[in-house]
């Protein structure tokens, strides 16, 4: 230390008892005396940082720990027990971006992940009846949507390809089954009447599949074609029209708008037993900003929800099928949606394994696009309270009311189109 001292000195510094080496001011004579100082500030401040350094951790009398994290960075990936959550796996590591450039095929993959034989297989998946651990104790729908859980593809046998020709502003396709005649005739009466509305273009499709006749529906295929010529607004696809095959219903649409209807500028898409007040949805467009617009997906959304585990509701979902939360989700009774989102939910859904619950699934598919859907006091999928129900005016700043009868959606509409109403 001492040495240290003496070549500062030389340079303008002096020693104190407690050994340190400090400026001292009667040694800065000369006319290159502010040059000095600075050179001796600079050198004070290095000799702190050094010391500050080499005494960090004494204070406690013990040396420097170390830290080592407590578990690996990467950990080998396990095969979830719930068999929805295991296809999700294959899928996130097939479409692993950071895979692509290295040498992981199909054929090298893990083999609890080496079982995705075909992506979009419409054979019955045997497999499941030995990877569902309780797939025997299931319930006859459980059983078939895991057969062919992996198919999406089926033939369209009614469609309207030119439908969408002038690009509409806004596209209503609403879910309906073969037998729901009054409804669907109802809709085109009152809230989803083709053409100009609000000086806006507005298309109506209605979405449908098969009455299977083991479901003991009588057999009315010949009406529906009749309908079909009068109106030439039905999609019909050849798959069984379930519950829980709804979500085929959501792709196979998704599919088609990406295809045939691509211009749509907004679709509303919901249930045949809801009334929507269509004049309002499209004021509510009209106002929304072009940021606000281009990723818009609107409803009454459902948080902090998971699967039922009882078996006697509708809902029932069995913990060897799905395990975790439910992400945010838009009631299946109707939600809106902008055309920009709509191709990005048809390219992401072929990364999301198909889901007995539509309105999950697609809630699912907005979680793998980073997004959450909003939700709005329009969405009324759980009715307004009875006193007001019979309230013109209470439809009025409504979008969307569930469940409605296809007299009541009449009698709604006209309120709405009376323009003697006044509700102020």
């Amino acid at each position: 230390m001492m040495d240290n001292c003496f070549l500062l000195l030389s340079s303008g510094f002096s020693v104190i008892a407690s050994g340190k080496c400090v400026v001292s001011a009667a040694t800065m004579q000369g006319p290159r005396r502010k040059s000095k100082v600075m050179v001796m500030m600079t050198m004070v401040f290095i000799f702190i940082v050094v010391e500050v350094s080499r005494n960090a951790g004494k204070g406690n009398g013990t040396k420097n720990k170390q830290l080592v994290p407590s578990k690996p960075f990467w950990a080998k990936d396990l095969p979830s027990e719930a068999y929805w959550n295991r296809q999700q796996q294959q899928l996130n590591f097939i479409h692993n971006r950071n895979l692509q450039n290295l040498n992981h095929t199909i054929e090298t993959l893990p083999d609890w992940l080496n079982d995705t034989v075909s992506l979009d297989s419409c054979d019955p998946d045997s497999r499941v009846t030995t990877q569902v651990k309780d797939y025997n104790s299931l319930p006859d729908r459980f059983k078939d949507f895991l057969l062919y859980m992996r198919c999406r593809s089926y033939p369209i046998v009614m469609d309207q390809p030119d439908i969408c020709s002038d690009g509409p502003f806004l596209l209503l396709a609403v879910k309906s089954l073969v037998p729901h005649f009054d409804r669907r005739q109802a809709i085109r009466e009152s809230w989803g009447k083709a053409g100009q509305l609000a000086n806006r273009t507005v298309v109506t499709v209605f979405l449908l599949g098969n009455a299977a006749t083991e479901d003991n529906f009588p057999d009315l295929s010949n009406m529906l074609l009749h309908e079909s010529s009068m109106h030439r607004d039905i999609l019909q696809w050849d798959y069984r029209d379930t519950f829980f095959n709804l979500t085929i219903k959501e792709v196979l649409f998704l599919e088609w708008l990406s295809t045939r209807c691509s211009g749509a500028s907004y679709i509303f898409k919901g249930d045949d037993d809801v009334f929507v007040n269509t004049i309002g949805i499209i004021e509510f467009l009209g106002n929304l900003s072009n940021a606000k617009a281009s990723e818009l997906f609107v409803g009454d959304v459902i948080t902090n929800a998971g699967p039922h585990r009882d078996k006697k509701v509708k809902y029932f979902i069995p913990e060897s099928m799905y395990v975790g939360m439910y992400p945010s989700y838009a009631g299946g009774g109707g939600y809106l949606f902008s055309g920009q989102l709509a191709q990005k939910l048809h390219n992401v859904s072929k990364q999301v394994p198909l889901y007995p619950i539509d309105d999950v699934y697609t809630g699912m598919c907005l979680m793998k696009l980073g997004l959450a859907p909003e939700k709005h006091k329009g969405f009324r999928t759980f009715d307004i309270e009875e006193k007001y129900r019979e309230n013109a005016c209470a439809y009025k700043s409504l979008m969307l009311v569930h469940p409605r009868s296809p007299q009541h959606m009449i009698k709604i509409w006209s309120w709405l189109m009376d323009p003697t109403l006044n509700c102020q």
